[in-house]
């Protein structure tokens, strides 16, 4: 049986730091494309940072030098590092996983496009960022 369970998440002042976790089971999760997603409530999805399964990364233009995505194959582990939060990270934060080595493409201006037809995903964790 696949698992996706997320945690890490919680409430931070503004600056502040938090590192979320993502524990899978029940799929070789070394060949999987993954993902991380926020998604504040009535708004859309977006796909944040994520890695494929050669270990590339790619990040969302209003993380990058900020989030820090990292995952450990003998704890099947997925991570999410995330400094100098902005109250504009709030959002529940989901983890999926997909069977293929790719989970982004990339727009002509160099942005990141990532695909959310993911075939599994995690129950989230709430991220709450104070101004």
């Amino acid at each position: 049986r696949v698992q996706l369970e997320e945690s890490g998440g919680g409430a931070v002042p503004s600056g502040g730091s938090l590192r979320l976790s993502c524990v899978t089971s029940g799929f070789y999760f070394s060949r999987y494309c993954m993902t991380w997603f926020r998604q504040v409530p009535g708004q859309e999805r977006e796909g944040v940072v994520g890695i494929d399964s050669d270990g590339s990364t790619s990040y969302a233009d209003s993380v990058k030098g900020r989030f820090t995505i990292s995952q450990d194959n003998t704890k099947n582990t997925l991570y999410l590092q995330m400094n100098s939060l902005e109250p504009e990270d709030t959002a529940m934060y989901y983890c999926a996983a997909a069977a293929r080595p790719v989970c982004e493409a990339y727009y002509e201006d160099g942005g990141v496009d990532f695909f959310d037809d993911m075939d599994y995903w995690g129950k989230g964790t709430l991220v709450t960022i104070s101004s």
